[in-house]
Formats: structure tokens, sequence, C-alpha cells
């Protein structure tokens, strides 16, 4: 990887790569790193345990490819979520 990133920048994308919904395409959109390039990022930066956790958690993961996701586009909405109002939730 020929980019030169900074430690904010570094802490972002692994922040990114650690969020369930944030797909690897944003990432690559945001930051121009391919999904490899993150893998190899997140092999340099992290303890190998918490790699290993990482690598876990993503592998097959549908929500971290964009073309496996179930919902169209935007953000996943919970069926509840409409009747959550100003912090405090309706009776049903």
């Amino acid at each position: 990887m020929n980019k030169n990133f900074t430690i904010r920048e570094i802490d972002r994308i692994i922040e990114m790569a650690w969020e369930d919904r944030t797909t690897f395409d944003a990432i690559a959109f945001q930051f121009g790193l391919k999904e490899q390039e993150v893998i190899n990022l997140m092999r340099r930066e992290m303890k190998p345990s918490s790699f290993r956790l990482w690598r876990k958690r993503v592998q097959g993961r549908a929500t971290k490819h964009q073309k496996l996701r179930s919902f169209e586009s935007g953000r996943f909405k919970c069926s509840r979520q409409k009747q959550i109002t100003h912090n405090k939730i309706s009776k049903r």
C-alpha cells in the first residue's frame, strides 16, 4: 500500500472497518482502499488477537459488502423506530 495516511485517518478507517453497517465500498469511496488493502491495514495496525477477532466477525458478513445487502439503500431502520418519539417509547 503506497498511500500515506495520518494517524487520525488510520483510526477512522479502523473504526469504519469495525462498524457492521459500513461497507468496504464506503471505505474505498472515502479513502481509496480496496477490501484487501483494508485487511492489510488492519493486520498491520492491530494486535494479532484483535485482528483475528475482526476477521472472524466480518468474514462473510453481508452488511460489509454492498452487493450482498438485503436492503436497497439508505440506513437500516428498525420496524419499531416510528413508535419512538423524543427518546420515549410510545405505548403499544
